[in-house]
């Protein structure tokens, strides 16, 4: 009687993966996941980036006008119909910090030109616009 065969007939049943093959194709599955992934979450941001910014302001000029106060010249660009607030600070001759207040906007129009006292505790000398927000 002949001796069966313990291994199978090569090509009659197609090819079968070693260990190595099945890890690769894993890794790649997993990296293209990670990779679609990846993008999408830069794409949001950069969206949000975008599309996000509804107010814009800068300080056109600022006055020192006591030991507590700061006048400042603000210019605010937003949607007309955008409300928001900015936050100015003041800081003092050293570098620190003597004063910080956030200013609303809610007027309906895209341009706000305006004067605000930002209020300090000690004499400022200058005043810094650390940014704007939507509501």
């Amino acid at each position: 009687m002949a001796a069966v065969g313990s291994k199978l007939p090569e090509g009659r049943y197609g090819r079968s993966r070693t260990a190595d093959e099945a890890a690769d194709r894993k890794l790649k599955l997993v990296g293209a996941v990670l990779g679609v992934l990846f993008l999408g979450v830069v794409g949001w941001f950069g969206y949000d980036y975008i599309a996000g910014t509804k107010v814009s302001a800068e300080v056109i000029t600022f006055d020192v006008v006591s030991d507590d106060a700061v006048e400042v010249h603000l210019e605010v660009r937003k949607d007309a119909d955008a409300r928001g607030y900015c936050t100015l600070r003041s800081q003092s001759e050293d570098g620190a910090e003597v004063g910080r207040a956030d200013f609303r906007f809610d007027q309906q129009k895209d341009r706000v030109d305006k004067r605000v006292t930002l209020r300090t505790r000690a004499r400022g000398t200058n005043a810094e616009l650390l940014g704007c927000h939507a509501d």
